[in-house]
């Protein structure tokens, strides 16, 4: 790896090291302490950095700026990356790995477990040959998801700091709480951090810009059951557990995550308690189409409308709560944000592909609520699990668009 790379790869390294884990079921906010004490590390090393206003707010988000060096206006442009890792796998204790020179071939991640990359497995390797590519050790997930994002944004904020002789408008930074929980970016202070738009830099593979995304809620499905001894059930028994799998099971089997792609929406089921007493169902709804999300939503309610006639002995209930919107029609009504990331996608020669993702991002409401995010690649792939890894080379590319960025911002 060459200088700047290594000077991205330790500052990784340094980030994944601590545990940072969201917790969907907490009630704070943040919804771990781990991420305030992140936050701190953070702020600290932007303020030996040299940025200006760097502050970590009531809720756990780590500001900072860097001030215009022109004689004229400019608009303000924000980068911004998440602290936290998601839940889903083990985020404690990561020891990275550099697999230097990749040959094209396979990658041991963990060869006790059998854990390889392959390009069969990670066709995007072959994108990859000869670069350094990093991976987990296999035991835990790899952090990349957004941690390599907080290592780009700093190591563009020292550059900017060290380079003054390279024009450029406020930059405004934030590191941002709760992302893979989706509750973080409501409390964001749009107006106190003061761009005009905004980029988060939390995307997977090179060249795909997120400028759209899903509709998305969740839901909570509560089921009250009668319980009695087994053998005099008939008639009177209204067993929680089975009114659960009944309920999965009747949803279509062509509407699930595993059975969709593209701009095909979906219902995930994705987490269940219960005994005979009672249960709990829980799980997400997500659509690009509004109408079609929305008639998701009366589907699954018509099928919980059915249960209750099915199982007249139970009390069933259906809640659903909102969680953020498609930002496609957002960032077409105010286009800056694209323009600038679009010019510079061209200058730096990358090709890109505009695309909605399959997901949400932090982006996705900041631009409901009136700053234009989108979502810039940030070099990692196959996140959430002990599979992920990511292109040193790559995070080099994303480096300098995001140089580009702040230069042809300051000439609008």
């Amino acid at each position: 790896m060459n200088e700047l790379q290594k000077k991205i790869y330790d500052r990784f390294a340094r980030y994944v090291a601590v545990e940072t884990t969201s917790d969907s079921n907490s009630q704070t906010v943040p919804t771990t302490k781990t991420q305030l004490s992140f936050g701190k590390m953070l702020a600290e090393e932007m303020k030996e950095l040299g940025l200006s206003d760097v502050h970590i707010d009531k809720n756990g988000f780590v500001f900072g700026q860097i001030p215009s060096n022109l004689d004229k206006k400019a608009p303000a442009v924000g980068f911004l990356a998440h602290m936290d890792t998601v839940q889903d796998y083990c985020g404690k204790n990561i020891h990275p790995v550099v697999h230097t020179g990749y040959d094209g071939g396979k990658l041991v991640i963990n060869e006790e477990k059998k854990m390889y990359l392959t390009p069969e497995n990670a066709p995007r390797l072959l994108k990859c040959v000869g670069h350094d590519i990093v991976t987990s050790d296999g035991n835990t997930l790899l952090g990349g998801d957004d941690k390599i994002g907080i290592a780009l944004i700093m190591t563009l904020a020292e550059h900017l700091l060290a380079h003054p002789e390279i024009k450029h408008g406020p930059v405004k930074i934030s590191f941002t709480i709760d992302e893979e929980t989706g509750t973080g970016i409501g409390y964001f202070d749009i107006a106190h951090f003061g761009a005009d738009f905004a980029y988060t830099v939390d995307g997977s593979e090179l060249g795909n810009i997120d400028c759209g995304n899903f509709n998305a809620d969740k839901f909570v499905i509560s089921i009250i059951g009668k319980n009695c001894h087994p053998g005099a059930a008939k008639n009177f028994m209204a067993n929680p557990v089975r009114i659960a799998a009944d309920i999965v099971s009747s949803w279509p089997e062509d509407k699930l995550p595993e059975t969709t792609e593209g701009e095909e929406g979906f219902i995930l089921f994705n987490e269940v308690e219960g005994h005979l007493d009672g249960a709990t169902l829980q799980g997400i709804i997500r659509h690009h189409e509004l109408e079609q999300f929305e008639q998701f939503k009366k589907d699954l309610a018509q099928i919980v409308e059915e249960k209750r006639a099915k199982y007249p002995n139970a009390k069933i209930s259906l809640e659903i709560k909102k969680q953020y919107r498609n930002m496609r029609e957002v960032l077409k009504e105010k286009p800056l944000a694209m323009d600038v990331l679009e010019q510079s996608l061209k200058d730096e020669k990358i090709d890109y592909q505009l695309t909605q993702a399959r997901g949400g991002t932090d982006g996705a409401q900041l631009s409901l609520r009136g700053l234009p995010t989108p979502n810039i690649f940030a070099s990692y792939e196959n996140p959430h699990g002990p599979y992920e890894w990511l292109s040193l080379q790559w995070s080099e590319k994303i480096f300098n668009l995001l140089v580009r960025i702040v230069e042809n911002t300051a000439q609008k």
